[in-house]
């Protein structure tokens, strides 16, 4: 059984330990944009300033024996309307990531779950992320949660 709970600053290593899963996917596919080695210390401190952020929630998703499974990094964003655009109250997920052992298993299902009720409860319209091209199996898991492409981000070297 999953339990999701909001992470606290005493979770900060394991929530640096637990960002390895992504990031080094990331970085294999994309080095000249994601660091490493990266510094322990520091990755640590990213989270810290995202746990004290008031728009941000950094749920943990704990198995049994509080076995830590995983967690995601929802961010709540007021956008002002403009001429061309209504205004609007988003829930975003800046990231998430499942250990191997527990992936396809739920807790990426109800990480998710949490986070369209942090966006909820502050008054949300929407759930919003976005995936980079190489990561199939996030854009799998976030088309069987029912998302749909809204825009493309390009990329050029100059």
């Amino acid at each position: 059984m999953v339990q999701i709970r909001t992470a606290s600053s005493d979770d900060v290593a394991l929530l640096a330990t637990l960002n390895d899963i992504v990031h080094d996917l990331h970085k294999r596919h994309r080095p000249d944009l994601f660091v490493d080695p990266r510094e322990p210390d520091a990755v640590e401190a990213f989270f810290r300033s995202q746990i004290a952020d008031p728009s941000v929630t950094v749920l943990l998703a704990d198995g049994t024996e509080g076995k830590a499974l995983g967690y995601a990094l929802a961010r709540v964003k007021n956008r002002p309307g403009s001429a061309l655009m209504h205004s609007d109250v988003i829930v975003s997920v800046d990231q998430i990531a499942v250990v191997p052992d527990a992936a396809r298993g739920g807790v990426g299902t109800a990480l998710l779950e949490a986070v369209r009720e942090v966006g909820r409860a502050a008054g949300c319209r929407r759930l919003v992320t976005d995936v980079w091209y190489f990561n199939e199996s996030a854009r799998e898991f976030y088309q069987a949660a029912g998302f749909r492409p809204m825009n493309m981000l390009l990329d050029q070297q100059l």
